[in-house]
């Protein structure tokens, strides 16, 4: 068994969902952060556990194909980003195999999923920033906190930012220190400073600067107004955030106007949004368009169509594919989401939305008792993903489609899993990067109501066991997979492996892989997947 600081010799294998690399020693999987696959290295063992360690990177031996140097001072110690390390290219094949991994080990399909999107941005990209206050030696900064700490680190200009946020951060630092204002000390709850909260507005590239501070007043304030107006000119609104709870949650309840507008404006995919401090809103607004384009095409909205946005928020999703649908009905719980969506149809003149406050498993339910039949639904969830009783109601309402937004693949192979056996199959699967350097990805989901003919198309054989060729023998179709795997990070299924066989003169049997009914279509290798797997025939000689 490892044993904590003991070095170990490690090849990273794979990438983890939560950007660790992985590889195996005498059969233990030993998971490192801040690697690449193809990475030889030299591992320090940090945590042991029952049935696997933890290690950290002692020496790099030979670098991944894949390895870059990073362009930030902070990566090591923020924990911001996990896969900055990595070309952008490599990061985006990772974030792929984890949604095809989800889809095909917890979901149980075997639908490839569509090529990734790529970020518009992979730098610059985010229009939030939510900065602690921390001191040191050369005065007070805005950081980041350290992985799984309160403990503020220097950040400098983060990467993932507008540079202009890091210019307003050192602004307001320097403005602290003249007029000495005491930072928050969690321990004692004493201070005023807490945190440093940044918004900029992508189309009218209006900014929103809010202090959060322990207390409703800030010291010297025409100083600090007349700095920051002078200094920055796009900056339309200047709050303060009163927070005076011995609590992690940053923002308090209470916002004071200091300067300007209470809030600012945007527009994401044709619809104009007003954002306060409060407002959710996607990071990245380039991204969130793309994102939002797909679940468009994948709804495909007919005018006469009733559509029903579950987790609906502000409803930008909704908003967004309202001019193509008949009616919109949004479901949020959260009541400030919900009035900023209602101001939002207003202004876009959508008056064929409504929105409603409640909980979306409860509005499903009560929509579904009162008949409503919309023809499509559109799923966005939190990371925890849907309740049981949500896909309930959703199912009884039956819709024509249902496109699932999710930020959390394993999340979503389950509902997708919970749904198709309530009748509702996925078509399309296509992951999407909204937060590249980072091990996150969303995924864009359509799923339609399984009919009778499909019931007898989808399935696995496992042609190992019937009426093997001389040819065919050489190999199982699990060690083809598992050669397929090792050498080139792809997964391919026992139907893929076939009818590569098939093209090959390997397999007499003719119908292993023909549809049931004429409207039925059986997924076809991709050439990628085609050229991998015939090289793996060729390894095992039966090619």
């Amino acid at each position: 068994m490892l044993k904590k600081n003991q070095i170990i010799p490690l090849t990273i294998e794979s990438v983890t969902i939560t950007g660790n690399g992985v590889g195996h020693y005498d059969t233990v999987a030993v998971f490192v952060p801040m690697t690449a696959r193809e990475d030889e290295l030299d591992v320090r063992i940090v945590k042991v556990m029952s049935h696997y360690c933890f290690g950290i990177i002692e020496r790099i031996r030979k670098p991944s194909p894949d390895r870059i140097l990073s362009d930030c001072p902070a990566y090591k110690k923020c924990g911001g980003c996990q896969l900055r390390h990595m070309t952008y290219e490599a990061e985006l094949r990772e974030k792929a195999l984890w949604v095809a991994d989800a889809i095909q080990r917890i979901g149980g399909f075997s639908l490839e999923p569509l090529p990734i999107l790529p970020s518009p941005k992979a730098n610059g990209y985010r229009n939030k920033a939510q900065y602690p206050f921390g001191e040191d030696e050369n005065g007070v900064f805005c950081g980041f906190y350290a992985p799984r700490s309160h403990r503020v680190i220097r950040s400098g200009a983060c990467p993932l930012q507008p540079p202009l946020f890091s210019e307003i951060a050192e602004a307001v630092c320097e403005f602290a220190m003249e007029y000495k204002l005491p930072l928050y000390d969690e321990k004692s709850g004493t201070g005023l400073l807490r945190h440093l909260y940044l918004r900029q507005a992508e189309v009218t590239r209006e900014v929103m600067v809010t202090l959060v501070l322990n207390g409703r007043e800030l010291p010297h304030a025409g100083a600090f107004i007349q700095r920051m107006t002078a200094r920055f000119p796009t900056v339309a609104s200047l709050l303060l955030n009163c927070n005076t709870q011995n609590t992690n949650v940053i923002l308090g309840r209470e916002t004071i106007v200091l300067w300007g507008k209470d809030h600012i404006t945007d527009r994401l995919s044709g619809v104009t949004v007003d954002l306060s401090p409060h407002s959710f809103y996607q990071v990245n607004h380039d991204g969130a368009e793309r994102l939002y384009q797909e679940a468009a095409e994948m709804a495909a909205l007919s005018p006469g169509d009733l559509l029903l946005d579950l987790y609906c928020g502000a409803g930008t999703i909704g908003l967004s594919m309202a001019e193509q649908a008949g009616r919109l009905i949004g479901v949020e719980i959260v009541e400030s989401a919900v009035l900023n969506a209602r101001e939002n149809a207003r202004r876009a003149g959508r008056t064929n939305a409504e929105f409603i406050v409640a909980d979306a498993a409860k509005a499903a339910e009560k929509l579904a008792v009162e008949g409503l039949r919309p023809n499509v639904i559109v799923l966005d969830p939190p990371r925890k993903g849907c309740d049981e009783k949500t896909l309930e109601a959703v199912v009884r309402m039956a819709p024509d489609r249902l496109v699932m937004v999710s930020c959390n693949p394993s999340t979503l192979a389950r509902d997708l899993k919970i749904l198709a056996g309530k009748g509702y199959l996925p078509r399309k699967v296509r992951p999407v990067d909204l937060f590249p350097r980072t091990a996150h990805v969303e995924t864009v989901v359509l799923l339609s109501k399984l009919k009778e003919a499909e019931h007898h198309i989808e399935v696995d054989l496992n042609l190992d066991e019937v009426d093997l060729t001389s040819a065919e023998s050489k190999a199982t179709y699990g060690e083809i997979q598992d050669y397929v795997k090792e050498h080139t990070g792809l997964q391919v299924s026992h139907l893929y492996i076939a009818q590569v066989k098939r093209k090959n003169g390997i397999i007499e049997r003719v119908n292993y892989n023909l549809p049931k009914s004429e409207n039925s279509r059986v997924p076809q290798c991709p050439p990628e997947k085609e050229k991998a797997i015939t090289e793996a025939l060729k390894h095992f000689q039966m090619i």
